[in-house]
């Protein structure tokens, strides 16, 4: 009965185990959009330390590479002493999941604060040439966003770019992409998207922290069951003397 315990719990550890070699993959990819995206929206929000829960997701998936590999060899070779290393790393990896997921709240209560603060700014700084890193930020959150302005396309009318090209026009990234032959002008404002890009880039940001947070909350509950079915191999190992004999036996045959 107890050896069908054993069994058990290691044919669910070496599943793991192979869990978290595809937890490694996609943890990578989620910390590396966060980095791709948040360098597309880099100029609504200075706070590089947002990153910070990226940066660990990232280094976690990589150090689950090593813990799969790790756990699958101290399962298969009966390893105590594999088993009690895997355990106590996952032990550090869950703990360290635990921080992203603190940070990931802590920084996305800071989203809106901080694109509040730094999106006036960008639009002043707007000239309307590709070649101008705040330039190309707004145009193309405008055209991924479908939004115009800060809260609407009126808000145009207060920047510099505005009062300079006298043009009485917004960016041509305004257009809907529906209508032809738009040119930007406020005389047609149906032409333009109507919602302005404040809300919209605090809810992108908000939406992709939480992507971070649920990933990290997810890996950490599988990191949970490992350590557990490891215990329990282990346990089982030190208090089965049948089990330690048929370990002995097979080991000699």
């Amino acid at each position: 009965m107890g050896q069908c315990g054993i069994t058990s719990s290691k044919t669910v550890l070496v599943f793991l185990n192979l869990i978290f070699w595809a937890a490694a993959g996609i943890l990578c990819y989620i910390g590396a959009y966060v980095f791709i995206t948040y360098d597309d929206y880099d100029h609504f929000f200075e706070d590089v330390y947002t990153l910070i829960p990226a940066v660990i997701i990232i280094v976690v998936g990589t150090l689950l590479f090593v813990i799969g590999l790790i756990g699958c060899c101290a399962t298969i070779r009966e390893s105590s002493c594999g088993l009690a290393t895997f355990a106590v790393i996952l032990l550090l990896v869950f703990v360290t999941e635990c921080v992203v997921v603190v940070l990931g709240y802590i920084y996305r209560a800071k989203v809106e604060d901080q694109v509040n603060h730094s999106i006036q700014k960008v639009y002043n700084e707007y000239n309307g040439t590709n070649t101008d890193a705040p330039s190309r930020a707004i145009d193309y959150v405008q055209r991924q966003l479908h939004c115009c302005g800060i809260h609407n396309y009126s808000d145009w009318r207060n920047t510099t770019w505005f009062q300079q090209s006298k043009a009485n026009s917004v960016p041509l990234s305004c257009c809907q992409p529906s209508i032809t032959n738009c040119t930007g002008t406020l005389a047609r404002p149906g032409d333009l998207y109507q919602e302005g890009c404040e809300a919209l880039v605090v809810k992108k940001l908000k939406e992709i922290m939480m992507y971070v947070i649920w990933t990290a909350l997810t890996f950490s509950s599988i990191q949970m069951l490992g350590m557990l079915c490891a215990c329990v191999v282990l346990c089982r190992r030190s208090h089965d003397p049948a089990y330690e004999l048929l370990v002995t036996t097979n080991s000699y045959a």
